[in-house]
C-alpha cells in the first residue's frame, strides 16, 4: 500500500499511540485470570482487624489471586484466635487454616505482619528464617520490634507465579513457636 508522504509520519504516530494505549492493558491480569481466595474472619476475635489489612496488603501487592471475606458459604481460608504462637495449616493453594496465636503478640511481634505473614504460607510460601526485617517470610526470625507487614519483591514474585501456574503444593502447617522455642 502506498501512501503519500505527508500521511506517513501521520500514521506513524497513531500507530504508536494506540500500542501504547493497548499495552498497559495487555500486561495486566484480566479479572477472569484473577484467583479469589475467601476468607472467614469470624473466630478471629480480637485480630479481625490485623487480618482484613494484612489480607489488604497481599490485594495491594499481587495481581493474579486477590483475598476478600467471605459472604456465606464455605471460605478457602478460616481464621481463629488462640493462645499459641501463629501457625497455618495449608491444604493447598489458596485454602487452609490459620490461628493468630496470643502468644507471640503477647511478646510484642506485630499482629498485621502476623496475618501478612500467615496469609503468605496460604498463598504458597514456605517460612524463610532470613532474620531480616524486609522478609516477610522470615517471620518471628527478624525478632519483635519488625513492624513490615509487606511482601518483598522476590516474596511477590513467586506468588504471582503460583497462581499464575496454579501450582500444586503439598499439605502442612507451618508453626513459629518451633523458632521460639529454640
Amino acid at each position: 500500500m502506498n501512501l503519500p508522504r505527508p500521511i506517513r509520519p501521520v500514521l506513524g504516530v497513531l500507530v504508536a499511540f494506540l500500542v501504547a494505549l493497548v499495552a498497559p492493558v495487555t500486561a495486566a491480569a484480566t479479572p477472569d485470570q484473577v484467583r479469589v481466595v475467601t476468607y472467614d474472619a469470624g473466630q478471629a476475635a480480637e485480630f479481625r482487624d490485623a487480618v482484613d489489612a494484612g489480607a489488604q496488603i497481599w490485594n495491594d501487592s499481587v495481581h493474579n489471586v486477590r483475598l476478600e471475606p467471605a459472604t456465606g458459604g464455605d471460605a478457602d481460608v478460616v481464621v481463629l484466635a488462640d493462645d499459641g504462637w501463629p501457625r497455618a495449616e495449608v491444604v493447598d493453594l489458596g485454602r487452609g487454616r490459620i490461628w493468630m496465636g496470643r502468644q507471640a503478640v503477647a511478646e510484642g511481634h506485630d499482629v498485621v505482619r502476623i496475618a501478612a505473614h500467615e496469609f503468605g504460607h496460604i498463598l504458597g510460601l514456605p517460612d524463610n528464617r532470613t532474620g531480616e526485617c524486609a522478609d516477610l517470610m522470615s517471620g518471628a526470625s527478624a525478632g519483635p520490634d519488625c513492624d513490615n507487614a509487606k511482601p518483598n519483591p522476590d516474596e511477590i514474585a513467586e506468588v504471582e507465579r503460583n497462581f499464575a501456574d496454579s501450582v500444586r503444593i503439598t499439605p502442612r502447617v507451618f508453626r513459629e513457636d518451633v523458632l521460639a522455642r529454640g
